[in-house]
């Protein structure tokens, strides 16, 4: 059992106790060592091999290094499965539906014996939800509106997830025999925010023994098909892989089919053949004088690959396929970046020279969002600082919440000013990085501000945010965020939707509005990198760098190890096309400092 497997099952356990309502107290350790889980490097099944200790990793203490041990060497946990006698393992899909939650999964089961989400769609639209207390019109509602987004997602995973599924299949597959090259295609490749399913693309002169590893792999939980150059697995956790191996000659070809976008390939094959060439995955032909584009029996254009069977194909002399460049090559195009496949200029933009030079995690020089033990994050403040400091950054803010949000330990006047004392103090200690006074101000619902304008002004950056209030209606919300970037102290927007992928819909608000509006303002917006906000988006990233939106990329950690999702941050960013240039936070220190001062107010829009 791997390093993913343990940390599914603690969880597991951990959304279990919560629907039965047990200390939250053993709740948060659950929480907490999954945490620990997902980020050790080293498989935790070595280390119980070895008789290393594991107590002595964070958050695991005797019970849950006694846990983690039997699942190593069982394969499965008895606490779980006597919990599981009590409640079924479909309330906790259950209780990640909007309008659910744990107490009240739980008295569904007990009151109307609803333990999926089929039979909560039934009830729900026979009425026999409202008629439950604590539930009424309103929350069936909102219950069967999330049941329809759930269904809509529930076929596609974040892409931090996938990876932690994909990275130990790799690493097993180039342990493997006869294996030459490999590469992860489709939506992963490119970085998107979720992934569907996991596309392999390999070389071997010998293919057969590579399908062989493939299949011995200990997490595969279903064949699906196995053929000599193809195979398609489904993991433990659903994930469906399909490994492809095809001739050395054809793996650039092949990479670029199955990297995609489909919208992509389609502009890329008809520049092909405006050229008097094909794309294939097979590679690019060469087509006989007065050849046309291949046409269906009804007349409509045919895939070019289906009509290349292989390399030298009759109709088509092979020209090019062994490596990506050597593809966009002959139809006269720079190599394009996978992220940047998408269909949305980028074709273009290669064929006029003008590709950007893309952000990279190594342009950032601080990190502008993250959370100390002052309020909800998990290390100290000093911790957070000298984990950014071994980042190499040269500058960084702590943004700990505002009093508003009170059960995240918000932080009021006087607690703010002692916060202030540390940071003064921490400083002293740490030259190497510069630490900003900031803070993670609350958007009220009328727009107004979390924070008395005299601490306002004490702070050296201001984030403003919304955790509250999600469901006010389009007009009002939009009316709530220009309000609250109209404060002259305000700098950041930071997740600017408040959406969480596959648990939370993106609040309801006019974002050209609000983006062209802090443009005018010099409010920059956030990329917030957690792994399930992602906010901004990407498609509204482009829109902010049309409008000149300033921008700034944020992990938003809540412990130390937290910081090193700032990757998915610059991902988002370059599928948005953004450059260093348009992120502030790649600028040296003096520079950021005079990029975020606001310039003189501009007068408020009636």
């Amino acid at each position: 059992m791997d390093n993913v497997d343990i940390a599914r099952v603690l969880a597991e356990v951990a959304d279990i106790l919560e629907i039965q309502g047990a200390d939250p107290f053993r709740i948060r350790a659950y929480r907490n060592a999954v945490r620990t889980v997902e980020v050790q490097t080293r498989p935790l099944a070595r280390m119980v091999s070895e008789g290393v200790a594991l107590t002595g990793l964070p958050a695991i203490g005797k019970e849950m290094a006694g846990h983690i041990r039997e699942l190593v060497s069982t394969g499965t946990l008895a606490f779980r499965d006597r919990l599981l006698a009590d409640v079924p393992r479909s309330l906790v899909e259950l209780m990640r539906l909007p309008g659910v939650g744990p107490k009240k999964a739980r008295m569904l089961w007990d009151e109307l014996r609803i333990g999926g989400v089929d039979e909560l769609e039934a009830a729900a639209r026979a009425g026999r939800v409202a008629r439950l207390a604590g539930f009424g019109e309103k929350t069936q509602a909102k219950i069967l509106a999330g049941i329809e987004e759930h269904r809509q997602h529930a076929s596609r995973i974040l892409l931090a997830e996938a990876e932690r599924y994909v990275e130990p299949l790799v690493g097993y597959l180039g342990d493997g025999p006869e294996l030459e090259r490999l590469e992860v295609a489709g939506s992963y490749r490119r970085r998107c925010e979720t992934v569907g399913d996991v596309d392999l693309l390999a070389t071997a002169r010998e293919p057969a023994p590579v399908m062989t590893h493939l299949l011995r792999y200990p997490q595969i939980d279903k064949v699906l098909m196995s053929g000599d150059t193809r195979s398609t697995v489904a993991l433990g956790n659903g994930l469906q892989v399909d490994l492809r191996v095809v001739a050395p000659e054809c793996y650039g070809a092949a990479l670029v089919y199955f990297t995609g976008s489909k919208e992509h390939n389609v502009k890329l094959r008809r520049r092909a053949v405006e050229r008097g060439l094909r794309i294939s995955e097979y590679g690019v032909f060469r087509l006989p004088a007065g050849a046309g584009q291949p046409t269906t029996a009804a007349g409509t254009p045919a895939a070019a690959e289906a009509a290349a069977a292989a390399p030298g194909a009759a109709d088509g002399v092979w020209i090019a396929g062994r490596e990506e460049a050597d593809v966009y090559a002959a139809v006269g195009l720079a190599w394009i970046p996978p992220e940047l496949r998408e269909d949305r200029g980028e074709i273009e933009a290669a064929a006029a020279g003008r590709l950007p030079r893309l952000v990279e995690v190594g342009d950032l020089r601080g990190d502008l969002q993250m959370h100390s033990t002052w309020s909800d994050g998990r290390n100290t403040l000093e911790e957070m600082v000298a984990g950014c400091a071994a980042h190499g950054y040269e500058y960084m803010a702590i943004t700990d919440h505002s009093k508003a949000l009170a059960m995240v330990n918000g932080l009021d006047a006087r607690r703010l000013k002692l916060q202030w004392l540390e940071i003064d103090a921490v400083r002293a200690r740490h030259p190497e990085i510069q630490l900003l006074r900031a803070m993670e101000i609350d958007i009220l619902a009328d727009g107004t501000l979390d924070l008395e304008d005299e601490l306002l002004a004490g702070l050296d950056l201001v984030v403003v945010s919304i955790h509250s209030r999600f469901d006010l209606p389009a007009e009002q919300q939009t009316a709530r965020v220009l309000r609250a970037l109209e404060h002259p102290e305000v700098n950041v927007l930071a997740h600017p939707t408040s959406r969480k992928i596959n648990r939370r819909k993106p609040i309801a608000f006019d974002v050209e509005a609000v983006l062209a509006r802090a443009a005018e303002l010099g409010v920059a917006v956030e990329l917030n990198a957690q792994p399930d906000r992602l906010d901004l988006r990407d498609t509204h990233l482009v829109l902010a760098r049309e409008l000149g939106c300033r921008i700034v990329i944020s992990t938003d950690a809540h412990r130390v190890a937290e910081l090193g999702t700032m990757r998915y941050g610059v991902e988002q960013a370059r599928r948005a096309g953004l450059e260093p240039r348009h992120v502030l936070n790649t600028l040296p220190y003096p520079e950021f400092l005079r990029a975020i001062a606001r310039p003189p107010a501009a007068a408020p829009r009636s």
